[in-house]
């Protein structure tokens, strides 16, 4: 028998709390083999990731043994950890810009990171640097080598990462969360591109994420991780077809899912009044330092009802954000009109728009930029409240107490920052400072796409409740079309800035008229690998 890629006995991780974030892990790679490790925030798969590459932070200590390629990690010199991380192994980051230097050209960073482990001439590192980015799919790889990470897109980004870690072909790649900020589309190509790089060079991965659907495509085993330990570790297939754990049935129950098939039973919400109403709504930012201009935005009729969560979806560069930022008066349409309660933004005064906006609420993708990490977050909720002057201090103290609870967090989290609390917390404490002055608008740009799945989970359910109660109309922009469909009562596809098609989610997701719409829902991830077997055997 040959010796597994990577060996993991018995890992434990403790950083003197009498808690071990990692408890007696155990986990086999073989070559050529993907490994998916899962679990929520927190179960200590980024901590396991980190031991295998000796990256633990010095406050840590670990026991067991990590075995990678039958050389002992786990109390290894600095000097010998070094040489190995790139040359055996090597890792992804889920975030690209925490791994590219926005100040140094794409070559440079990739000359560099060959130059780590080989004595190469600047030709000859430059000659490898074109190579990797042609390895690794990018387009005109000649001149792309003397690009920016600015000039390039997500994806692009994202392959470039991916070139680093390759760089000095390593045995094994640890992909932490790769795909996770990307849209559906661009997550297919990185994944499958993922796919083809360990057909040709038979490298290992081991595979974090929180996205299931991604798991049961492209791992051929999983490890479950809960609060530390390993609950369950079997095939994909065995483990999605009949999961044994409870935590594990729980978390795949959590994951939203397209339908198949139109339903039958579902009855369109009664529209009411029109809220939100763009009409002929364009977007160009002007050229600035030797850029052209672009158009963002193109044209875009868009109405949402009173009670009504319509989703916005398109790939990354569609527009979809900039809609979302048109709509609560953050960007300028620089053609068409934009109203709101019946109220074009363009022409109502600056004290009219102050009020209206009272009315509009926004809640972004990752809490911690709009949540002030030197206030309370019972401070943050008040915080509009006190900007509008809404009732007395003990009313809006109450108030609080009263949205905590609306989005069932405990009262004692109050005083407590932002990063004292969970990404699931966080998000939470987002849509009760949105609800604050009980907005008949809201705008969701990708609320939940930072968190697991779980999380996620009980986040959607609460919005829905919150929604049906409150009643408020809401524009849902996403790039996970399942989660659009669990949430939304119309669906507006976006392409290159233009409407491509617009319904019922339900007609959408299941007919869809357009080429475009067909592809987005074709690239989202199945969890299911029977079904992907099934698809595999079909395109053979």
């Amino acid at each position: 028998m040959t010796t597994p890629l990577l060996t993991v006995s018995g890992l434990t991780i403790d950083f003197g709390t009498g808690h071990p974030a990692v408890d007696n892990v155990s986990l086999q790679i073989e070559r050529g083999e993907v490994v998916a490790l899962v679990g929520e925030s927190g179960s200590g798969k980024s901590m396991t990731a980190r031991a295998i590459l000796g990256l633990l932070p010095e406050s840590a200590s670990a026991t067991g043994s990590i075995l990678l390629a039958g050389t002992e990690i786990i109390g290894a010199d600095d000097k010998d950890l070094e040489q190995r991380r790139g040359s055996d192994v090597a890792l992804i980051f889920q975030e690209p810009q925490s791994a590219l230097n926005p100040v140094r050209r794409i070559g440079w960073q990739l000359r560099e990171a060959i130059r780590a482990h080989r004595k190469v001439s600047n030709s000859e590192a430059r000659a490898l640097a074109i190579s990797l980015l042609e390895q690794v799919e990018i387009p005109e790889p000649a001149e792309r080598v003397d690009h920016f990470p600015h000039q390039l897109s997500g994806g692009q980004k994202q392959r470039v990462a991916i070139a680093l870690a390759l760089a000095n072909d390593p045995d094994l790649l640890v992909a932490d969360e790769p795909t996770t900020a990307l849209d559906v589309t661009v997550q297919a190509e990185i994944l499958a591109l993922l796919g083809r790089i360990r057909e040709r060079t038979g490298m290992g991965i081991l595979l974090i994420t929180h996205n299931m659907g991604v798991v049961a495509q492209h791992a051929d085993r999983v490890v479950v991780l809960r609060n530390g330990n390993v609950v369950e570790t079997d095939t994909a297939h065995s483990l999605f077809d009949a999961p044994e754990h409870p935590y594990t049935r729980a978390l795949l129950a959590a994951v939203p899912r397209l339908p198949e098939h139109a339903s039958t039973t579902v009855a369109e919400k009664p529209a009411g009044d029109v809220v939100l109403d763009l009409a002929k709504v364009g977007v160009t930012y002007p050229a600035r330092r030797g850029t052209a201009a672009f158009r963002a935005v193109d044209s875009v009729d868009l109405t949402v009802h009173a009670g009504e969560v319509v989703g916005l979806v398109g790939e990354s560069g569609s527009g979809k954000s900039t809609l979302g930022r048109v709509a609560i008066g953050l960007v300028q349409a620089t053609s068409g009109r934009v109203s709101v309660e019946g109220q074009d933004l363009a022409s109502i005064s600056a004290t009219r728009l102050r009020t209206l906006r009272r009315d509009v609420a926004f809640v972004q993708q990752d809490p911690a930029t709009s949540l002030d990490p030197r206030l309370s977050v019972g401070a943050s909720v008040r915080e509009p409240l006190d900007v509008h002057s809404v009732g007395t201090p003990a009313e809006r103290r109450k108030r609080v107490l009263d949205l905590f609870d609306a989005v069932r967090l405990p009262a004692a989290l109050t005083g407590r920052f932002p990063h004292q609390l969970s990404g699931g917390q966080r998000q939470r404490v987002a849509l009760a400072r949105a609800l604050a002055l009980t907005p008949r608008l809201l705008i969701a740009d990708e609320p939940t796409s930072a968190l697991d799945v779980s999380v996620q989970a009980e986040v959607l359910d609460l919005f829905a409740e919150i929604q049906r109660e409150l009643g408020f109309a809401c524009l849902f922009i996403s790039h996970d079309l399942a989660v659009v469909h669990q949430v939304a009562d119309r669906v507006v596809v976006l392409q290159s800035g233009a409407v491509v098609e617009t319904g019922p989610v339900d007609a959408v997701f299941t007919s869809p008229r357009e080429p475009y719409t067909r592809a987005l829902i074709d690239a989202v991830p199945v969890p299911d690998p029977a079904l992907r077997r099934h698809h595999a055997a079909l395109s053979v």
